[in-house]
């Protein structure tokens, strides 16, 4: 699973900077959280989205444990209007989308939360029981008005990368160029 959606893989993927916000839906116990919050460093956050009260009072203890300080705990599902609005510079989705009973309100959630120029970064993995295929996951983010900007991998596992489109408007920090016919691995 690292060698596709492990926290060195996910972040050079989605290219996440220091100072950069970072919303990860599902975070769980903090397996990408944590070393996201270490790689955005202390001008920068991570928003720790998770259903499971559980899963976030781990991520509080591991966090704690390591020093960790820039990570922000919101126990809600996607799609339930608890995320800020037009301020994350990227958001992750890894093996998590499949889960949502409402993708379509999530990715507008998500839509809304990111900046202009925002990165959404969504990791499929097969055998997940919840597996999105591309052609399903890009219809989706389409329709959340979203515009793909990378993809990775193949069949069996996989990232895209779709942009909240640039409407000339606020700040285009890390800002990634639209190539939507170029796959990288």
């Amino acid at each position: 699973m690292n060698a596709v959606a492990g926290p060195e893989t996910v972040i050079h993927r989605s290219r996440l900077q220091k100072g950069m916000r970072l919303l990860d839906v599902g975070s769980g116990p903090g397996r990408l959280a944590l070393p996201a919050a270490r790689q955005v460093g202390e001008t920068g956050e991570v928003m720790a989205l998770d259903i499971q009260a559980r899963m976030l009072d781990k991520l509080r203890r591991r966090a704690e444990q390591q020093g960790v300080g820039n990570i922000r705990l919101v126990e809600a599902g996607a799609g339930e209007g608890q995320v800020d609005e037009n301020y994350f510079d990227r958001a992750w989705l890894v093996t998590v989308l499949g889960e949502i009973a409402n993708k379509e309100a999530a990715l507008t959630e998500i839509h809304r939360a990111l900046k202009t120029g925002g990165i959404l970064s969504i990791t499929e993995v097969i055998p997940d029981p919840h597996y999105i295929g591309r052609s399903r996951l890009r219809a989706l983010c389409g329709a959340a008005g979203f515009e793909e900007t990378e993809s990775f991998g193949g069949r069996l596992a996989f990232t895209i990368n779709f942009r909240k489109p640039n409407n000339n408007r606020g700040n285009n920090r890390g800002q990634i160029p639209v190539f939507p016919n170029i796959r990288r691995n």
